[in-house]
């Protein structure tokens, strides 16, 4: 039985976060990142982020600097609710986010989904609001089971190409039974050939599969 998903997620946040603005600003990544309602005010939301000391970073929200640690800055924020940002998105299907930084220009994030319905539910909404969703890692766990049988998959073995022959073969029904696309006609929506999608494929599907067996 399955006891959840691990889920780390790489996304273009699009203008919505300043933390990423921080960051792009700053050309540094950020750290410790965390939120709360603001106080009383169950509409605004507060969160508090860490960079590299230097000049304040410039961002499309006011930053007050709440703790000076001497390498490293914490600066705090306070905005409305409801803008849409990612971190809303996922928490509107009763995900916590429990790590949260940006780093060249997007906001890493990851969380928990109690079953694969709410992961793909999450993804499926990020993808309608952003231009660039990535599932970075999953990882499963299983009820009972011993930490050795753990499933980590790692997206990054794979490369851009052969991402975008599993997800546009996934999308199109390819590896539904039946079919509801056959090696044809995911390779003419690729614009490749028949041959080259199956050597793409072939490759992803190795990787996965080192992934799964040497786990």
């Amino acid at each position: 039985m399955m006891s959840g998903i691990r889920a780390e997620i790489r996304i273009d946040a699009d203008g919505t976060c300043p933390i990423v603005e921080a960051s792009t600003d700053r050309e540094a990544p950020s750290y410790t990142v965390a939120r709360s309602v603001a106080g009383a005010d169950a509409r605004r939301v507060t969160e508090e982020f860490m960079l590299e000391s230097g000049a304040e970073p410039a961002t499309s929200v006011a930053l007050t600097e709440t703790f000076d640690y001497g390498a490293k800055t914490m600066y705090r924020f306070s905005r409305k609710r409801g803008r849409g940002c990612p971190c809303e998105t996922v928490e509107s299907f009763e995900c916590p986010i429990v790590d949260l930084h940006a780093r060249e220009d997007s906001l890493y994030l990851v969380f928990h989904a109690v079953d694969m319905e709410t992961l793909q539910g999450t993804i499926r909404e990020l993808r309608e609001r952003f231009p660039t969703v990535d599932v970075r890692r999953l990882l499963r766990g299983e009820t009972d089971a011993p930490e050795d049988n753990l499933v980590f998959i790692d997206r990054s073995r794979l490369t851009e190409r052969q991402r975008e022959v599993l997800e546009t073969a996934h999308r199109m029904g390819y590896f539904e039974h039946p079919k509801g696309a056959n090696a044809g006609e995911v390779a003419d929506a690729l614009d490749i050939t028949t041959s080259t999608f199956s050597e793409h494929l072939s490759a992803a599907q190795s990787k996965l599969l080192d992934a799964i067996l040497d786990a």
